[in-house]
């Protein structure tokens, strides 16, 4: 059965990622009307499989991408002011040995074969030094603290390296939990007045005059519904291309590289809680992260991906590439029967021509095309430390048809949740032990990385741990099930243990089947009341 909005929006976004929902949350906070329509869950893809840092791209400085560098190192400080609960400070070490090589086709490394031939390939000690000092100086960093050098000899972050590394260097970065800054973005967005529809897919959009009729399905129902948007932004991700072809029928001459990249997690390799920063001799680099408390994640691989429909899987061939990689710099190897999860996103990078994956360009393309009556933005690229700059950038080209259109706003704006100090964790979590008695350690810093301030709200007038309802393990609860669907979009079992939190890494079949049948009660049932 078709339905027929005959009310008109603003905005009509196409994608449930990073991008999608950081676009509708600024617009919505400029007095836009938007809509957004995601065909599966939000971060399904890419934004809940990336390797999870705010980070400048301390490597993309031999590609002499210093716009796209001295941009994210700006945000990461700006991010972390607005969330927090969600992200962190994290030192990043990086051990130095002579015989460290960089691709040989970068810019940096073509630039040293001609003017000095005996150090193509290399990455020699004072040019890692040249990029530390510029990581240091580009951003105009006042929070995280500055490059300083290691004796891996003496100091605790050798002990987990083998004996031929001595010298380390150490910088910032930050970690971000990826999916949930999603999930918080669409929250914000909605609070200010954006339609966040999830489990809806677009099967078509069509210029007819000057709005856009976008015809959609739920997914669960099959029921279609018509819609009609003075802009379209396809924020697709992924389907960036496909979305162009085969809905919107564009003849859009720009064109997206698949890129995947793929991690493993194994139990936890060391002690420490900082970040190793390997480079290989293939030119490319991994990082070895401390993970959700009592694990250690690897990654990433940089493999073409031929179709975005095509699900994207860590292969036994990457696998077993992170593990020899991981396991040159580790004393004990990391083996494939370490790993206890692997996933892989697809990048869909701007197609630059790069002939490798890895030389490919990180940066974001903004393309509109008005030609033929209401305009649509494609979004190409984009990294996640970018996504809020990538949406004032999208705003420049949306304020060229909304000439009234208020001005950037976003920078600092806490999402929700983030509204305490950078360094205010542990009072939190402190406060929550002493007014919830029954909350362990670990329990406490779970609930405050996931939801900051909100935590409270969750936790309610509970006395003891039994006033929270059924227990799922892992610190799962009934009455945080209840949040998760009713404030977070959840739906499914999987929403919730691998992108509303990792619990999945902890729970059992039986413990997730518990969750999905509760889960899918509720919804009965409030269906029967509604």
């Amino acid at each position: 059965m078709e339905q027929s909005d005959t009310q008109i929006t603003d905005l009509f976004i196409i994608g449930g990622g990073i991008n999608g929902c950081g676009i509708a949350r600024d617009a919505a906070g400029r007095g836009l009307s938007v809509t957004l329509a995601e065909m599966n869950d939000l971060a399904s893809a890419t934004s809940s499989a990336s390797t999870k840092l705010f980070h400048g791209g301390l490597r993309y400085l031999e590609y002499f991408e210093f716009r796209l560098v001295r941009e994210a190192l700006i945000e990461r400080e700006t991010l972390l002011r607005a969330m927090p609960h969600i992200s962190w400070p994290m030192r990043f070490v990086l051990p130095y040995h002579p015989d460290m090589r960089f691709d040989s086709e970068t810019p940096t490394s073509r630039l040293l074969g001609t003017v000095m031939p005996w150090m193509k390939g290399r990455r020699p000690a004072w040019l890692i030094r040249l990029g530390l000092f510029m990581y240091d100086n580009l951003g105009g960093r006042k929070i995280l603290p500055g490059t300083s050098s290691l004796n891996l000899r003496t100091a605790p972050e050798g002990a987990p390296l083998q004996d031929k590394f001595e010298t380390a260097y150490e910088y910032s970065d930050c970690w971000v939990e990826d999916s949930r800054l999603v999930i918080l973005n669409a929250r914000d967005a909605e609070a200010r007045g954006a339609q966040i529809l999830v489990g809806t897919k677009v099967l078509s959009a069509e210029r007819s005059e000057d709005v856009w009729r976008i015809t959609m399905q739920d997914c669960e129902s099959g029921e279609t519904r018509e819609l009609r948007a003075r802009m379209l932004i396809n924020a697709g991700g992924p389907w960036v291309g496909d979305i162009i072809r085969t809905k919107i029928r564009s003849n859009s001459r720009e064109g997206v590289r698949l890129v995947r990249g793929s991690h493993i997690v194994t139990p936890r390799l060391y002690d420490h809680d900082k970040c190793y920063f390997f480079q290989g001799e293939d030119g490319r680099i991994i990082f070895a992260i401390p993970y959700e408390q009592d694990f250690t994640l690897i990654g990433t691989t940089d493999q073409d991906h031929p179709d975005p429909s095509e699900p994207p899987v860590c292969t036994e061939a990457e696998q077993d590439y992170l593990c020899a990689f991981a396991s040159k710099y580790f004393k004990k190897p990391v083996s494939r029967d370490d790993i206890v999860w692997t996933y892989s996103g697809v990048r869909p990078l701007y197609d630059d021509g790069a002939q490798s994956a890895t030389a490919a360009t990180r940066d974001y393309t903004l393309k509109v095309d008005a030609e033929g009556g209401a305009p649509v933005l494609n979004v190409f690229g984009g990294k996640i430390t970018t996504y809020r700059r990538l949406a004032e950038s999208a705003m420049e080209k949306v304020a060229e048809h909304f000439p009234d259109l208020s001005g950037p706003w976003t920078a600092g704006v806490a999402l929700p949740g983030g509204d305490f100090p950078v360094d205010g964790v542990e009072s939190l979590v402190a406060g929550l032990k002493a007014d919830y008695g029954f909350l362990t350690d670990k329990w406490a810093h779970r609930l405050v990385h996931a939801y900051g301030t909100e935590a409270r709200i969750i936790l309610g007038d509970a006395v003891q741990a039994d006033d929270l309802g059924v227990d799922f393990g892992a610190t799962l609860t009934e009455r945080e099930l209840e949040w998760l669907m009713d404030k977070e979009y959840a739906r499914t079992a999987q929403d919730v243990i691998w992108r509303r939190n990792k619990l999945g890494l902890r729970l059992n079949p039986e413990q997730v089947e518990q969750i999905e049948t509760w889960m899918q009660k509720r919804c009965q049932e409030q269906l029967k009341t509604a």
